[in-house]
């Protein structure tokens, strides 16, 4: 999933390109970066370069302001909840991956445990006698 998600993020598009692709024009991308609803990456030359993902991003920006009626606020305030849910559902996937781990370890300690106490119990038929030597 990272590599997918790297390669989304990689920087290809210059402003012009970003915007026919996202279907608005360039200086509605320049406002929205303003509004810290994009940030797309800058080249060595400064000139903003952006990534399938922003190309999303955009899209998604639309759909909520032209579809939907969200005002830009409204926007800014459902892309930082989706974030937090992203965010929050990477770190449940790694707790998941945790617990799973230490359940691994559990499992085994308790087979090394119960293997141990089976050398150590020895059956002994009612009313037999045991001799022990040593």
């Amino acid at each position: 999933m990272r590599s997918q998600r790297g390669h989304k993020e990689r920087p290809l598009y210059m402003i012009s390109v970003a915007a026919q692709l996202a279907g608005m024009h360039p200086q509605t991308l320049r406002i929205y970066e303003r509004k810290c609803l994009i940030k797309p990456k800058r080249s060595a030359g400064n000139t903003r370069l952006y990534s399938d993902a922003d190309i999303e991003r955009l899209r998604l920006i639309q759909r909520l302001t032209q579809d939907e009626g969200v005002n830009l606020a409204g926007v800014v305030r459902i892309l930082e909840l989706e974030d937090r849910i992203e965010r929050l559902q990477a770190e449940l996937e790694q707790a998941r991956a945790e617990v799973s781990q230490a359940e691994r370890r559990l499992a085994i300690e308790i087979q090394r445990v119960r293997q141990s106490m089976r050398a150590d119990i020895v059956h002994v038929p009612r009313g037999g006698i045991v001799r022990r030597d040593g």
